[in-house]
């Protein structure tokens, strides 16, 4: 039995190939994904233990890879640097200082980095990470020594288009923006790679002079254990001498924060990939039940010849499975090839946006080979399942019918079941729209998940009014040949229901982020048309804040008659991080909050608080709050006002001038500019671009402006998501061509009469042509009515960050254009294999 099994199916190879390639594309996606996936904590990894040191005497309050970067005034004296040399514990300490906000331009004038991964500024020091290695290896020239002089990564000094001597180009976060150093060398961690980091090496002193101004401090200690010392005695004698608002913390302390802070970022993508790979997982299951429920039908009188000649239902199903499991084998082997390569794509994908993955730690390990193994096989079986079972059931007697073909049951109970499921996905929406427990959203993704999936299993009963509509339509515009299509489309509808069940998938996804996206954008709209009320605001590009001295050019510019000035930063609140936001008087002249309680104004140490904070910490106004900053530097105030949440501030607010007695460095994050009475606004924008031209990372914006540039951001994401998607549409056209390549082999014989009885080989392609759009268009509109209606609900749920419910009715019907071309993409090698049948053989097939 196995051997016929076998004989089977590669005596078949076109249908092999074609069986086996959906299997392939959803085991490629998921395998390329755990490679990628395991290529970027590798990557990390290996830049944090390179890095780190046996243990680090930092300022209190701080992690690393904070999620709310800042810097303090506090410093470590290099006394203290020599206290904590002294140690015997210590085999030697070396004062760090670590810059944040500093750019690197390219000798074009253009910013080197800054969209992705962050730009790292420090000093070269020779001590060794927690191995004994030094943390940096040169790949060419030397390490800085003077003030004047840097060290670039190799690819920084390549995309910045430096040599070494070159002046390179940099802009500061504090004094003077416009700064050179001279090209010394280029360098890389040890670990290999920066992972789209640019690394800017100063010497001490230059470093001091750009982030401590000029002062002869640290902003922290890296300590080397003396020999037999552990991290922990380590620690323990440095924490002993620690000036106030300092601790000593172990290297492993340090490198299990960093892979904590960035194991949740690289969650974030893995999860954001994988859940893109399970649904061409999921896509191409429909299509491999589809696939081998044709197959079982088709081979209906060669299987009760089988069980005629004394074979078993248990043989006949286990042969079905035997096949199976060959083919997904196969499939599964050449996925996880191709997977491989997909990873080196996404690799490529993600350089291009600033993550930069080094391409030897993207290697198929057996975990991800194992994984994709079980998954490609364990689908494949449990879609070859109920066919398999089908098979088994087959008589002895079916072998001597004319017509060998099963009768199909009743659609009435798959109907009834798919009613209450239908329900059940309607009941949990409802709580997700009214309101439950937990997030409103799951409970209506769950409800969407239902619908989508029972949609799949009833579109044969959904669909009917569609495929009715284009046999009537088809039949007006192509006569015979339309009518034949439409016919052939519903002759099956259980076929050809779970043949467009792919594509409905995609396109019901595409359309619900579509929705989403377009009530974000509507939303952003009205937070600008509501909440900017200056004439101008600028910003960083890189969100990083940046030098005043950007500030007092602007309010130099003629026409500006007000700068107001904003500072954000980090701060603690009852172990909880917050962002407080400083504002200056005039922030109060050019923005109307909402004030529920209390008061906007606020003077000496008092704050205002959202609605949501205040809650969430019991506040009310005259509560005292206290905000702990970097190194225990903390601020004691009073609640002045509450406000509801707004874009223009944040959780808590303060007096700008209050974070410099927290120990924050003074610089700008945002600036509201307001003109003179009169002042021509596109002049005066003009003048603004010209006096910020030398500082690319600032941009100055108008309302319109404004709001595009952030619609700009949410529509790259939305074609990124679109391009994953992508990969289930290929996978439904696949769908679609095995389908129909299998219903021209069905239909030999009345292809045959068809062309004998006159019907020409231009009409015989129009016909398969025509049946391969009904079922696109089937798909589409499912899909894009399901859609349609999960993204209004989802928005309702998420009203109160998407304000606004937009519909992309264009969106929409591009998507139905596009189904319209898949189908008739799909249709072509179907079409043209039917069209070359040779007439009397084919009336002769049996």
């Amino acid at each position: 039995m196995l051997k016929l099994t076998l004989r089977n199916l590669f005596a078949r190879k076109v249908r092999l190939v074609m069986s086996g390639l959906a299997i392939v594309l959803g085991v490629a996606f998921l395998s390329g994904v755990l490679v990628f996936s395991n290529g970027l904590s590798s990557t990390f990894d290996s830049i944090i233990y390179s890095s780190t040191p046996d243990g680090v005497v930092r300022a209190e309050q701080t992690s690393s890879f904070d999620s709310a970067p800042t810097q303090t005034t506090q410093t470590v004296s290099p006394e203290v640097v020599d206290r904590l040399a002294a140690l015997p514990e210590v085999a030697r300490a070396d004062g760090d200082v670590v810059g944040i906000g500093m750019s690197l331009l390219a000798s074009d004038g253009t910013l080197v980095g800054g969209t992705g991964a962050p730009t790292l500024a420090f000093n070269h020091t020779d001590g060794p990470n927690m191995a004994g290695d030094p943390p940096m290896l040169l790949s060419s020239g030397r390490w800085p020594t003077a003030a004047d002089e840097i060290v670039l990564d190799d690819a920084a000094a390549e995309n910045g288009d430096y040599r070494l001597g070159d002046e390179v180009k940099l802009l500061a976060p504090f004094g003077r923006s416009e700064r050179t150093a001279t090209l010394v060398g280029t360098a890389e961690f040890n670990g290999g790679g920066t992972a789209g980091a640019t690394l800017l090496v100063f010497s001490t002193r230059g470093a001091q002079e750009l982030f401590l101004d000029g002062a002869d401090a640290f902003n922290q200690v890296s300590l080397t254990a003396a020999d037999g010392v552990t991290q922990e005695q380590l620690a323990a004698a440095a924490d002993r001498v620690a000036p106030a608002g300092f601790e000593a913390v172990t290297g492993d302390q340090v490198a299990q924060e960093s892979q904590d802070a960035v194991g949740r970022f690289l969650d974030v993508i893995s999860t954001f990939l994988l859940v893109f790979a399970i649904i061409a997982v999921i896509v191409g299951g429909f299509i491999i039940v589809n696939t081998f429920t044709i197959l079982v039908a088709q081979r209906s009188r060669e299987l009760a010849l089988l069980r005629a000649l004394g074979a078993s239902r248990r043989q006949v199903t286990a042969s079905v499975l035997v096949e199976a499991t060959v083919l997904s084998a196969l499939a599964a082997t050449l996925g996880i090839g191709l997977g491989w390569l997909l990873a080196r794509g996404l690799a490529a994908l993600f350089r291009a946006i600033g993550l930069d993955i080094a391409g030897d730690v993207l290697t198929l390990d057996a975990r991800s080979v194992l994984i994709s193994y079980a998954v490609g096989i364990g689908v494949t079986l449990v879609a070859a399942f109920l066919p398999a079972r089908r098979a088994g059931r087959v008589a002895p007697v079916a072998a001597m019918r004319a017509d060998p073909a099963p009768a199909r049951d009743s659609l009435r109970r798959r109907t009834v079941i798919g009613a209450v499921l239908m329900a059940v996905g309607a009941g949990f929406a409802v709580v997700g729209v009214r309101g439950g427990p937990g997030p409103d959203a799951l409970w209506v993704g769950i409800g969407a998940g239902i619908w989508i999936l029972t949609a799949a299993g009833i579109s044969s009963v959904l669909g009917r009014p569609v495929l009715l509509l284009c046999r009537s339509l088809f039949g007006r515009l192509f006569g015979t040949a339309g009518r034949l299509a439409g016919d052939n489309a519903l002759r099956d509808p259980r076929r050809t229901g779970a043949t467009a069940s792919a594509l409905m998938i995609g396109l019901a996804l595409v359309s619900c982020i579509g929705v989403l996206a377009a009530s974000l954008n509507a939303s952003v709209d009205d937070v600008v048309d509501e909440e900017f009320t200056s004439d101008f605001l600028v910003q960083s590009t890189n969100f990083l804040p940046f030098t005043t001295a950007v500030g007092d050019d602007l309010a130099n510019v003629a026409g500006v008659a007000t700068v107001s000035r904003q500072q954000w930063t980090g701060a603690r609140v009852d172990d909880s991080t917050v962002f407080v936001t400083g504002n200056d008087a005039a922030f109060d002249d050019i923005y109307d909050l909402d004030v529920v309680d209390g008061r906007q104004e606020l003077h000496g140490h008092e704050a205002l608080v959202t609605r949501g904070f205040a809650a969430d910490h019991d506040l009310r106004v005259g509560s005292p709050l206290e905000l702990t900053f970097l190194a225990g530097r903390a601020l004691d105030l009073e609640v002045a006002g509450i406000i509801e949440g707004s874009e223009t501030t944040g959780d808590v607010s303060v007096p700008l001038d209050l974070l410099a007695d927290a120990g924050v460095p003074r610089q700008d994050t945002s600036l509201s500019i307001v003109l003179e009475p009169g002042a021509d606004p596109v002049a005066v924008g003009a003048a603004l671009d010209e006096a910020v031209a030398s500082t690319p990372i600032v941009a100055v914006y108008d309302k319109q402006e404004f709001a595009e540039s952030i619609r700009g951001q949410v529509n790259q994401l939305l074609y990124m998501i679109y391009g994953l998607l992508a990969l289930a549409i290929v996978i439904a056209v696949i769908g679609i061509v095995n389908t129909l390549g299998l219903s021209v082999i069905e239909r030999t014989r009345e292809i045959g009469l068809l062309r004998a009885i006159g019907m020409s080989r231009p009409r015989l392609r129009r016909m398969i042509t025509l049946e391969s759009v009904a079922i696109a268009v089937l798909g589409a509109v499912l899909g894009m009515a399901i859609g349609l209606v999960i993204g209004v609900l989802l928005r309702q749920s998420l009203k109160d960050n998407l304000t606004s419910l937009g519909l992309p009715l264009g969106q929409l019907l591009v998507f139905l254009v596009i189904a319209v071309l898949v189908g008739v993409l799909a249709a072509i090698l179907p079409a043209v294999r039917a069209a070359r049948l040779n007439v009397l053989e084919a009336i002769a097939t049996e």
